[in-house]
């Protein structure tokens, strides 16, 4: 049980949870068999799945580095998982050392583990807590980012784990109010709207697979992903397949919608 010493010891490990699934998918240590079991049913009825979470990882990587070249350099990254090679502040303070990164998540692992490898790190720290508890998040913000500058706000494949119940609109608004002109909204989220009636049925049976996990899959559509960029300026080239947008190598369709846009 070497393993279990970085764990909290309010994780129930027996349960799987996405962010270790997602650290699965990306070939990550921090999982558990609960994760890897429910992680390989999936890969059973989407071989690719694997594939799409690194198309979206690769998705992050670019829009950091477009952000940061837009003179970006502060970024809320909410939902943010698991550390694994390639995380926002590895990447922005690649090209601006002084750039700024808070992460949320609400995953005990994910913030244990990121707090121990931001130790030494001035410039970025992790918050425990749901993306949904909008004003705790910004409370917690405020430590390290200033509010007064225009901020990246990330929330990568997170809010297809936000229900409709939620209001999860409501709270991207929140986000977004508390920042001033010039600051960016990158979403990534899951959908159906490319899929067979074949490819749907074998979709329903992976959210069955979520519906045992911390979160279940709420997928949504291209004008319900657009709704979340209500008021904001879209970059080109818009809504598209992660691997569209603004790609620097070949990458096959994946289910996975990208967009960025900037709050005028």
């Amino acid at each position: 049980m070497e393993e279990l010493k970085w764990v909290p010891s309010t994780v129930d490990v027996t349960r799987p949870s996405v962010a270790r699934m997602y650290d699965y998918y990306l070939g990550g240590s921090h999982n558990f068999e609960a994760d890897r079991a429910a992680a390989k049913q999936v890969e059973q009825i989407f071989p690719g799945v694997a594939q799409s979470a690194q198309a979206n990882r690769s998705f992050l990587r670019r829009v950091v580095r477009h952000l940061v070249s837009e003179g970006v350099d502060q970024f809320l990254d909410l939902g943010s998982g698991i550390p694994t090679v390639g995380n926002v502040h590895e990447i922005a303070q690649h090209d601006n050392p002084s750039a700024r990164v808070v992460y949320v998540d609400v995953e005990p692992v994910a913030v244990s583990h990121s707090n121990a490898l931001l130790a030494d790190n001035p410039h970025a720290n992790a918050l425990l807590a749901d993306l949904r508890a909008t004003s705790t998040v910004l409370s917690g913000a405020r430590e390290l980012l200033d509010f007064s500058r225009p901020i990246g706000v990330l929330i990568i494949a997170a809010l297809h784990f936000v229900p409709d119940a939620d209001d999860p609109y409501t709270k991207v608004a929140e986000y977004l109010s508390a920042f001033p002109s010039g600051s960016y909204l990158a979403i990534t989220h899951a959908t159906w709207d490319q899929l067979t009636e074949e490819e749907r049925a074998e979709a329903a049976q992976v959210a069955q697979i979520y519906s045992s996990s911390d979160n279940q899959l709420t997928m949504r559509t291209h004008a319900q992903v657009n709704k979340f960029f209500d008021g904001m300026e879209l970059l080109e080239p818009g809504i598209v397949a992660v691997n569209d947008w603004r790609p620097d190598s070949f990458e096959d369709y994946t289910s996975i919608y990208g967009a960025v846009a900037r709050k005028p």
